[in-house]
């Protein structure tokens, strides 16, 4: 069978097109951005790559067109698709019909960590022996790909809100059909699909609709919204998790996060000691070690795995230190993901001056949908500079105005890093803030202090 995949240089469809080859099959895909590291790794599988959408590009007509999210109408490969009468399907139901309706699936949904809490469970299963398959949004730190079939009898994923397909506008994570789905945090996003908070609990009640009675769901005890999705209806038993709270407890023994301890119903399983940082990734430990245990991995065995975790790469990640100025890149997207990132920081580092280059590139982002949430995300800052570009469509100076003389704005990379090279000092924790690639900007910033 030959597959032709439609946005195949994106992690989910990379990824997908990575267990296809597993699967024995014929893959080949098209894409606007076939360049280097996924272009090489799926290169590498002996998958061909096409450069761009265009109706050739579907000739001979394959057997079937996986479509990838990101396509619309107009798209010269889409309508051909259409109007040949091509066999198409989406990325997830593919998935979900191909892979997934045979193995035990642990889907981990969340606005926040889902792609670190994804990587962490599978960590922690095949630390178990259990050789789970799985499918990352990223570049996992303990694994040499982001996809794979597996072994075992589990199947991690990373089970996203958004919609599927141009085609179908449901979220991709109500076709996984999980037996053990995790529910981490919920808040609004993705402002140009969604128009309110409401309109994502339905979408996440109609996860927890799928999941069946002898599963299991996995929920954060903090989250207000998450027990507002629970109200509409749970028919599966429900496992909670939380510091100090619910059945799956942590005890912080430091500050910023990197040691606790943990207990289930009262009794302690053990202490985790980890490179992660503040309370988030406490939740994320605590929701991945309840999947695990009830995927059938026993909780105690699992601590030592905690201590070789390695990230996602671009979830704070250290790109270098130069003269005491240590700099990070962080795929941040959201004023949540930026506060608690940077407060697990703060916890970590004490005084130290914390600097921020912040882009906002998320589709709610560039709207400014979260402009009045970015000035208190940034409580834990001691400078940030903002980039905003001329085609931003809302003025980034009420955020640096809210900072009280911590903020500044610039109207392009370059200008920003020159800026950050104005404002740091030994001693400085820069951190690059951004869901997009930010132009290398971590990279190219350090190269700039290193040369200077």
């Amino acid at each position: 069978m030959r597959l032709h995949i439609l946005g195949i240089c994106g992690t989910f469809m990379g990824g997908l097109a990575a267990i296809a080859r597993e699967l024995g099959l014929q893959v080949e895909g098209s894409d606007t951005n076939v360049y280097p590291p996924m272009s090489t790794q799926l290169e590498a599988l002996g998958i061909e790559l096409k450069q761009g959408y265009t109706a050739g590009h579907l000739h001979p007509v394959p057997d079937l067109v996986v479509v990838g999210n990101a396509m619309t109408r107009g798209n010269p490969a889409i309508e051909s698709m259409l109007d040949e009468r091509m066999p198409y399907i989406s990325g997830p139901q593919w998935l979900g019909e191909t892979v997934l309706a045979q193995r035990q699936v642990l889907a981990v949904a969340g606005t926040h960590g889902k792609t670190t809490t994804t990587s962490l469970l599978a960590h922690l299963l095949e630390s178990a022996g259990l050789a789970p398959g799985f499918l990352i949004g990223g570049v996992p730190g303990n694994f040499t790909v982001s996809a794979r079939l597996g072994t075992g009898a589990q199947f991690v994923i990373e089970a996203d809100e958004y919609d599927t397909a141009f085609f179908d506008k449901r979220s991709k994570f109500v076709h996984y059909r999980p037996s053990i789905a995790i529910l981490n945090n919920l808040e609004y996003d993705h402002a140009d699909i969604f128009p309110d908070v409401e309109a994502i609990e339905r979408q996440f009640h109609h996860l927890v609709r799928t999941v069946p009675g002898n599963g299991r769901l996995i929920v954060n005890v903090h989250d207000h919204h998450l027990r507002k999705v629970l109200a509409m209806g749970a028919w599966t038993p429900v496992e909670t998790f939380g510091i100090g709270e619910g059945d799956w407890q942590a005890r912080l023994l430091e500050a910023d996060g990197s040691a606790f301890e943990v207990s289930r119903g009262g009794h302690v399983v053990g202490t985790v000691h980890w490179d992660m940082l503040g309370n988030h990734s406490v939740l994320n430990a605590l929701a991945a070690m309840a999947a695990a245990s009830a995927a059938g991995a026993d909780p105690g065995a699992l601590l030592p795995a905690f201590t070789s975790f390695r990230s996602v790469r671009r979830r704070m990640e250290k790109i270098g230190e130069h003269h005491g100025i240590t700099v990070y890149d962080d795929f941040a997207h959201h004023p949540t993901a930026i506060a608690t990132t940077l407060a697990g920081l703060r916890a970590s580092v004490g005084e130290a001056r914390i600097v921020v280059a912040l882009e906002p590139r998320s589709n709610s982002m560039r709207a400014g949908a979260h402009a009045e949430g970015l000035a208190p995300s940034l409580v834990d800052a001691d400078a940030v500079v903002f980039l905003q570009r001329p085609e931003l469509a809302w003025d980034a100076g009420k955020v640096t105005d809210a900072l009280g003389g911590r903020g500044q704005t610039a109207p392009s990379v370059q200008a920003l890093i020159d800026r950050l090279q104005a404002l740091i000092r030994p001693g400085d924790r820069v951190v690059f803030m951004s869901n997009g690639g930010f132009e290398a900007a971590p990279r190219r910033f350090l190269a700039a202090i290193s040369a200077g």
